[in-house]
């Protein structure tokens, strides 16, 4: 295994070795090994490079280190600082996991039951990709997740930037039998009262965390933003139903025009579930 001391470090060791790859805390790798699923043909581990670690402020955005553990994440100061992201560290699995486990790793295995992927989605972060040569690119966290832009060979995720709102944000998840912790659904709410928004992302029910863009401008919509800021019991319960509708929909009608079908027992469950959360997720940011 190569240690490198920097990113830039990391970057020309993996330019030199192509098929290497690059591991920090290795919770999703080691189980990819483990159960043989994965053989690399070299490691660069990160856990040296101190600089991805922490974070710094810039230009109203936090800049996290790729390196941030999810323990570390889930600590009172930094809940202060990104409260959705805070919530997703502290209920991403048993205190190993949160220990080890990083926040570029959860972007770049980019598993649908990653915590942070719809806390991330909700609040619109960017990715600074580091590059060889020095270079650094920023890409929108989605593109990444839903393929559009790749990381290039000898590229690394070496810092995620979020906009820093200081407005509600929560993060709910149901647990299901995938494994520990792993959610079966989970929704990520986030007020923006300087554009009057109301943002959603809701992740583990597909490749990749949804945004129930429809159901956002609808309930923002219903908000006194020059006010209160709150919503009746049922205004939150139909958003609910908004944003579960909009990301498992009935199926369609059959080919030759009869009825739509119904939705399986488990998916139905499924959509009740994302439902409650989104309703919930809702009201908590309300009040």
């Amino acid at each position: 295994m190569t240690l490198p001391g920097s990113l830039d470090e990391a970057v020309a060791a993996l330019a030199a070795m192509p098929a290497a790859v690059p591991v920090a805390g290795g919770t999703d790798l080691m189980a990819a090994v483990n159960s043989g699923l994965l053989r690399p043909a070299g490691l660069v581990g990160l856990g040296r490079i101190s600089e991805i670690r922490g974070w710094q402020y810039q230009d109203g955005h936090a800049l996290l280190g790729a390196g941030l553990t999810h323990a570390r994440m889930g600590r009172p100061d930094f809940a202060a600082l990104i409260p959705a992201l805070a919530a997703a560290a502290r209920a991403a699995g048993p205190p190993q996991i949160r220990n080890a486990g990083t926040l570029g790793g959860n972007i770049a295995s980019a598993a649908p039951t990653g915590d942070a992927l719809p806390v991330l989605a909700a609040l619109e972060a960017s990715l600074v990709i580091a590059g060889p040569g020095g270079g650094r690119r920023e890409i929108p966290v989605g593109h990444l997740l839903a393929g559009y832009e790749m990381l290039g060979p000898g590229e690394l995720i070496g810092y995620v930037r979020v906009p820093l709102l200081h407005a509600p944000q929560t993060f709910l998840k149901a647990t299901g039998r995938t494994g520990p912790g792993r959610a079966s659904a989970s929704v990520a709410v986030v007020l923006d009262p300087a554009r009057r928004g109301v943002r959603c992302a809701v992740g583990a029910v597909a490749p990749m965390p949804l945004r129930p863009l429809d159901a956002e401008r609808w309930v923002a919509s219903l908000i006194d933003w020059d006010g209160e800021r709150t919503l009746a019991p049922e205004a939150c319960a139909a958003f609910g139903e908004y944003v579960a509708a909009a990301c498992i929909p009935d199926p369609a009608p059959a080919p030759d025009g009869g009825e739509p079908g119904t939705l399986p027992p488990a998916a139905l469950h499924l959509r009740r579930t994302v439902a409650t959360l989104a309703r919930r997720a809702l009201g908590r940011a309300l009040a």
